[in-house]
């Protein structure tokens, strides 16, 4: 019974202070640490959503440059009140065959990029605001409201780390 006594003896244990500071530490660490994780997950949320708007943009120029190159080139006829941008964002991703014999279509875009901040439920379409070519610079309106597709911007009222609206962007 002494061998036994001695082993129990050599086993120092975890005091009820040193679980408490220890927890203390931890609790810490994790409220300084989960503010930063945060922050970093809305910041790509952000650079995705500049990343998408920028691609959209651009189909849209490219669109335009597609239009007035076959107007310029006589594969077209103008037609009166059109401004050479496409009437929605799914004819980015359709295509247009602008005169092309044999009707081949010409595509800019694989799929609508998706909003990050106001991501459509499953199955549906991503849903972004557009400004139509005879709109004003500050005007807001949905993607079924506009005839031509000039601009887009996100629906989202949130604001960016940068304090401006998403929306504004």
């Amino acid at each position: 019974m002494t061998g036994s006594g001695n082993i129990l003896r050599g086993v120092r244990g975890v005091s009820l202070i040193e679980l408490i500071v220890t927890l203390a530490i931890l609790g810490i660490l994790s409220a300084l640490i989960i503010p930063s994780i945060q922050m970093t997950g809305k910041r790509l949320r952000e650079i995705e959503l500049r990343r998408n708007l920028r691609t959209i943009r651009l189909a849209i120029d490219d669109y335009k440059k597609a239009y007035d190159k076959a107007l310029t080139d006589h594969k077209i006829q103008d037609v009166v009140n059109k401004s050479g941008y496409p009437k929605d964002l799914k004819l980015l991703v359709e295509g247009e065959d602008f005169g092309v014999p044999g009707g081949m279509k010409k595509k800019f875009l694989r799929r609508i990029p998706i909003d990050p901040f106001n991501p459509p439920k499953p199955g549906e379409e991503p849903i972004w605001g557009i400004r139509a070519y005879k709109d004003e610079p500050d005007s807001k309106s949905s993607s079924t409201e506009a005839e031509d597709v000039y601009d887009v911007y996100s629906l989202s009222e949130e604001t960016a780390i940068d304090g401006t609206k998403y929306k504004d962007w």
